[in-house]
Parts: structure tokens; sequence; C-alpha cells
């Protein structure tokens, strides 16, 4: 087991270096980019801030090097920069430089793998702040809904699945499969409106659970008890929100794979056995059919944690990681967006490996020491 160990850990770093070099070359022919986010702002006199952010203070060679100059260096020449003819090249090369772009494409990618190796994400291009501290910031609110979704879409889905698949064709399976197929086939942020409009705070039917933030004014004043409430009272809407679809998915891959287990042999000689029915499901049957749907935690754990929440966040007002990620995308924030996708990728990688391992939990007859990685 330990060897399998290393050899999956030791797999992660080409896995890893793949990730980035894919995303790095594709950023690479992407057109804009920061430069050119900040010579629009400049062209069209829009969020002016952001140039003395990046300057690093109020009024530098940035802010004066950032003005049109009438007849400047640019006339009769060329720019690779869209929209920088009239601006002083001096101004732009700043700016290459103070995003670390006046050095060739492969010293950039290699000085930015080395600094990750470290956990040394550098700051925000635009926001000026650690990109650590960004992270600690929206983690909070995350971890709370990939978790709490994950959690309980599994504490559902697991038991009704297994009662679908022991009353298979039954009136129970046939109205549950009804709610179930319908209930996948609106999509989560529908749901969310429908839920404010029947439950958040300001409707007209049941004003229950608050709307913004993932927890009220004065949380830290209040007592344990209340906070866990609280907590609670703002988590209840998005957390159903996003488990709609991932509830209905492992509901009906529990069903057919323990259907699968049922159906074989083994099952029908140990009822000719004489045990009992809950003896065979749990004792022989559980461990085999659970090992499928163990397989897909990974993959819906990382999705609830990362993508998934997006529109979630943007329904309900939470800033979250989905939410930063999105909007370093469209800003071009392209220090943020490299290191979330190393922390993710990094994340996901050690997930899979722990669910790999979950296997031999549920079912010690599984060797990984006769495997490859």
């Amino acid at each position: 087991m330990l060897a399998y160990i290393v050899r999956r850990l030791l797999l992660m770093i080409p896995t890893l270096f793949g990730i980035m070099l894919v995303s790095f070359v594709v950023v690479q022919f992407a057109p804009g980019g920061p430069v050119e986010r900040i010579i629009a702002q400049l062209q069209q006199g829009a969020d002016s801030s952001a140039t003395s952010r990046i300057s690093g203070g109020s009024g530098g060679d940035f802010a004066s090097g950032g003005q049109t100059q009438p007849g400047g260096g640019n006339e009769g020449g060329s720019s690779k920069y869209r929209g920088a003819q009239g601006l002083d090249p001096k101004f732009i090369k700043q700016l290459e430089a103070q995003f670390g772009f006046d050095k060739p494409a492969h010293e950039r990618f290699f000085t930015m793998l080395w600094n990750y190796l470290r956990f040394d994400f550098g700051k925000s291009y635009f926001r000026d702040v650690p990109i650590l501290t960004l992270i600690k910031e929206k983690l909070p609110v995350s971890i709370s809904l990939g978790l709490w979704m994950t959690l309980l879409s599994y504490a559902i889905s697991i038991p009704l699945g297994i009662r679908k698949a022991m009353q298979d064709g039954s009136r129970f399976d046939v109205w549950t499969s009804s709610v179930i197929i319908v209930g996948y086939a609106v999509p989560g942020f529908l749901f969310a409106i429908l839920l404010i409009v029947l439950f958040g705070e300001g409707s007209s039917f049941a004003p229950i659970f608050p709307l913004r933030g993932l927890v009220s004014d004065g949380f830290s004043a209040m007592p344990w008890w209340e906070k866990i409430f609280d907590y609670a009272r703002h988590l209840a809407l998005p957390i159903l929100s996003m488990a709609l679809s991932a509830f209905a998915t492992s509901t009906l891959l529990t069903k057919n794979s323990f259907l699968d287990e049922i159906r074989k042999q083994y099952v029908l000689t140990a009822r000719m056995k004489g045990l009992r029915e809950n003896q065979v499901l749990y004792r022989h049957v559980f461990r085999n059919a659970m090992l499928i749907v163990i397989a897909g935690f990974p993959g819906a754990f990382i999705g609830a944690f990362f993508a998934g929440s997006l529109l979630i966040e943007t329904v309900f007002s939470l800033d979250g990681l989905g939410l930063l990620s999105f909007e370093s995308i469209v800003n071009r924030d392209y220090a943020v967006v490299f290191a979330t996708l190393y922390i993710f990728s990094l994340l996901g990688l050690v997930v899979n490996l722990l669910s790999d391992l979950t296997y031999t939990w549920i079912d010690p007859r599984i060797d990984f020491e006769t495997r490859e990685a």
C-alpha cells in the first residue's frame, strides 16, 4: 500500500505540470490581457484607480507615463497592444515589467512553477492583495457550500437508492423516480430563485431565510447555539439549490449499482444459506455496490467546491472561490487564475487518491500493491 501511495504522489508532479503547461499555452494565444485592460481603461477614462493600485502608489511613473502624449513615441510606429497608439512607449514597457511580460514566455512559466512549488502565489494584478489572502477570504463560503452539499446529497441519496433497488418496480420506486427526474431537469439557479421567492427575506409567502452572506451582522457576539442556527439559516437555501442535481445523480447511480449486485449468483447463494435480507444486503451487497458510488465522490466534491457554486454564489450574494475565479478570468487577472487552477488541481488529485484508498476500507479484498498507479 505504501509503495502505491508513493507512486501516486509522484505521478501528481507530471500531471500538475501538464495541466499548468496547457493552461499557460492557451492563455498566451487568448486575446486581451492585463496590459490591454489597463490601456482600455486609460483610453476610456474608466476605473483609473486600477493603474495606481498596480504602480503601488497614488502618483508615480505609471500615472505620469499613462497620459496620452501628443506626437508621442508611437508616432510613425506600431504597438503590439491594441489601442496603445498615442501612449508613451516607456509607460507600456513599465506595464510589461509590472506584470512580468518583459521576460520570455518559457522563463515566466518556469518561474511561476518554482514559486507555486513553494506556495508563493504572489499578488493579484488589480487588487494589490496577496492571492493567498484572497483565497482565505473566500474559502469559508466554498467549503461550506461544497462540504455540506456533498454530505447532504450522499446522506439522502444512498439510503434512498438502496430502498429503490430493494423495491424496484414498486409504486414507491416509480413516484420517487418521477420526482428525481423532474428535479434533475430543473437548473439549480432556477430552483434557487424559486426558493428565494417563496422563503427568502421579503417574501410574501414565508420570509424565513436570509439572502445575503454566510452569517449575520454581530455573529461573533452570539452564543454558540445562535451561531449554529444563524449559520444554518444562511446556508439552507443555497445548499438545497446545489444539491438538487447531485442528489438525483447519486440516487440513480446507487440504485443501479445495487440492482446489478443483487442479481448476481453470490447473493442467491447467501439467501439459500438462510441469511436474513439485511445481512445479505449490508454484509455482501453493500461493499461491492458502493465502490462505483465512491468513485464518483471526488468529481462531485470538487465540482461543488469550485465550479458548481458560481451561479448559486451570484444568486445568493455569496463571495466564494467560484465567483473569484470567474471575475479573475473576465478581468484577465492571470495571477489569480493560475493560482486557483493550481490549488484546485492539486486538491482534486489528493481527493482522488483518498477515494481510491477508501476502496480498501469498503472492500478489504482490494489490493493496490498488485496494480499500477
